[in-house]
């Protein structure tokens, strides 16, 4: 009885007499085949119906997200450039109206200048003219006085070379003569 169960436990494979793997038995071809295709039928369907639609959600997803980043890149692009443009177009506004203000800023200051300048000129012309006519009072009294030096000394001339005074119709004759 021993023997026979330990005859009968053998080694799976020797029943048919070939030994070896199994895998390489052309009698366990048939299950193996039909094992394979449930096999492959049920990763199949397992693929079809949960695996590749969610990862052809995920791509799309990934697929809109990314076109939506896009878009929305180009919306701010597009608001950046125009935000640019109307900083310029308000840089040359400033720019023009910062000339036009100096530019009424030199002509003031050139009309004020033109002001005190003239009003200088007048105080000079007027000083001048007292100036000219001081001189012309001081000439005129300075003709005075020189006609009468010029008098006393030719009467003192002539008193030292005649050893008398000249009279005042001989003084008038002789200024007569002179002028």
């Amino acid at each position: 009885m021993a023997t026979e169960t330990h005859e009968g436990a053998g080694a799976p494979g020797h029943e048919g007499g070939s030994g070896g793997l199994p895998q390489f038995d052309p009698t366990w071809w048939p299950g193996q085949i039909v094992w394979l295709l449930i096999i492959f039928l049920v990763v199949l369907a397992f693929m079809r119906l949960f695996a590749v639609p969610r990862l052809g959600g995920t791509i799309a997803q990934r697929e809109d997200r990314i076109s939506g980043d896009v878009a929305e890149a180009r919306r701010l692009k597009s608001e950046a450039e125009t935000q640019a443009r109307e900083a310029a177009t308000q840089r040359a506004q400033g720019r023009a109206q910062a000339q036009k203000v100096a530019q009424e800023a030199r002509a003031q200051a050139q009309a004020e200048v033109a002001a005190v300048l003239a009003a200088e000129e007048a105080k000079l012309a007027e000083t001048t003219g007292s100036a000219e006519a001081g001189i012309a009072l001081a000439r005129e009294q300075a003709m005075v006085n020189v006609r009468g030096i010029a008098t006393e000394t030719a009467e003192a001339i002539i008193e030292k070379l005649t050893g008398r005074a000249a009279t005042s119709a001989e003084m008038a004759a002789a200024d007569a003569a002179r002028g």
